[in-house]
C-alpha cells in the first residue's frame, strides 16, 4: 500500500498512533517541541497506514550500527531484531541487519565487514560471547578499536561491555515449579549444548529445582531446534516423564512431536513447556504454555546501553538481568493419574 497519493488525514494518523491531532501537525509540520518517542510513533503511523512522508521529515540518519543475529529460522530472533530496529530508527540511526547462515560469512568477517562501512556502534544478539568455548579476545580487539557494542544473551565475565540477559536460572525454576503444582514428579529438561551460557543457566535452574540426585539423569542435551526437541522428547519420554521444560519454543513443538508418535496427548499424558514466547506460539495446537523472554524491554535496554556509549557517557561494564514470565496456555495440565 505505499505510495499512497490521498490527502493525509490527521484524524487517522493520530487515531493510529494515539496521540492528538495537534501533536501530528506539529511533527508533520517539522515543529519542536514533540518528544523523539512521540515522534516515532507519529512516523511509524504514517508508514502503517501507507502514506509517504513528507520531504521536510526525511531527515539525514545519525549514523548506521549494525545488529549481528544468529539466524532467522527461531522467530525470537526476529522479533528481538524488529524491536532494536525500532528503537534505533526512533533515534535517527540506520540499523544494518547481519544473520548467518551455515556456510555463510562469520561472526568476525560481518563485524569486519561492518567496520569497513564505519558503523557507529554494533549489537551482538546470542553471539560469541554466550559460546563459553569461543575465545573472548575478538570482542577486547573491538573494544580496543573504538567500536561501542553490547551483548544480549550470554554473559561473559572476561569481555568488558553491558550485557542484557533474562534470569535463566528463574526462567527453569518457575517451569519447574508449575508442573510440580500441576502434580508431575518426573520432570526432564530438553536443552542446548551447555557450552552456550543460556543453557548452562537453565540446566543450573532446573537441577536446583528438581528434588533428589535424579535431576542430572532427566537432562536431555541437543539442538535448539523442532528436530533437537523431537529427539530429546523420545529419550524423555522413555526415562518416565510426564512433564517437559524446554530451552526453546521449537524445541517444545518439537517435543510435542515426539509425544504424539508415541499415541500420546499433550497436555492429557504429557505437559510441555517452551521458553521465549515467541511470536504465533498462542496459536499453536494446544497453545504452548512457555516462559515469555521480556524482548522489549531486553531490546530497549540494549540500544540504551549501546547509544550511551556512542555519545560517549561513561556505561556500566555489566550484566543487567530482566525477569521472565510464566505464560499459561493449553500445553501443561494435571499429571495423569
Amino acid at each position: 500500500m505505499a505510495g499512497v497519493t490521498s490527502p493525509l488525514r490527521l484524524t487517522d494518523i493520530a487515531a493510529q498512533a494515539q496521540v492528538s491531532e495537534a501533536t501530528v501537525s506539529r511533527v508533520l509540520n517539522g515543529k519542536s517541541g514533540v518528544a523523539a518517542g512521540t515522534r516515532h510513533k507519529v512516523l511509524a503511523a504514517l508508514d502503517l497506514l501507507g502514506y509517504e512522508r513528507p520531504v521536510r521529515l526525511k531527515r539525514r540518519s545519525n549514523g548506521l550500527v549494525g545488529l549481528l543475529i544468529p539466524e532467522l529460522t527461531n522467530p525470537i530472533f526476529p522479533a528481538f531484531a524488529q524491536v532494536i530496529e525500532q528503537a534505533l530508527a526512533g533515534h535517527g540511526y540506520t540499523p544494518v541487519l547481519c544473520t548467518q547462515t551455515p556456510g555463510g560469512a562469520t561472526e568476525d568477517e560481518l563485524v569486519e565487514q561492518l567496520e569497513e562501512r564505519g558503523v557507529t556502534g554494533i549489537v551482538f544478539l546470542s553471539g560469541l560471547h554466550a559460546d563459553s568455548a569461543a575465545d573472548p579476545a575478538r570482542y577486547q580487539r573491538l573494544a580496543a578499536r573504538g567500536v561501542p557494542f553490547v551483548l544480549i544473551n550470554g554473559f561473559n565475565e572476561r569481555i568488558s561491555a553491558p550485557f542484557v540477559s533474562p534470569d535463566d536460572r528463574a526462567a527453569a525454576d518457575m517451569a519447574v515449579r508449575h508442573l510440580e503444582d500441576l502434580g508431575h514428579r518426573r520432570i526432564g529438561l530438553a536443552i542446548g549444548p551447555t557450552r552456550y551460557v543460556p543453557s548452562a543457566r537453565k540446566e543450573q535452574g532446573f537441577v536446583a529445582a528438581v528434588p533428589g540426585a535424579e535431576a542430572e539423569g532427566l537432562v536431555q542435551r541437543t539442538l535448539f531446534t523442532v528436530e533437537g526437541g523431537h529427539a530429546a522428547g523420545i529419550a524423555l519420554l522413555e526415562r518416565g516423564c510426564t512433564g517437559i521444560v524446554c530451552g526453546s519454543d521449537p524445541m517444545a513443538l518439537g517435543v510435542i512431536r515426539a509425544v504424539r508418535e508415541r499415541g500420546l496427548r499433550v497436555p492429557e499424558d504429557v505437559s510441555v513447556v517452551g521458553f521465549d514466547d515467541s511470536p504465533l506460539i498462542a496459536f499453536t495446537d494446544p497453545p504452548l504454555t512457555t516462559v515469555r523472554q521480556p524482548v522489549r524491554a531486553m531490546a530497549t535496554a540494549a540500544v540504551g546501553a549501546l547509544l550511551e556509549a556512542v555519545s560517549g557517557t561513561p556505561v556500566q561494564r555489566t550484566e543487567y538481568v530482566f525477569q521472565p514470565e510464566l505464560v499459561v496456555r493449553g500445553s501443561t495440565a494435571q499429571a495423569p493419574a
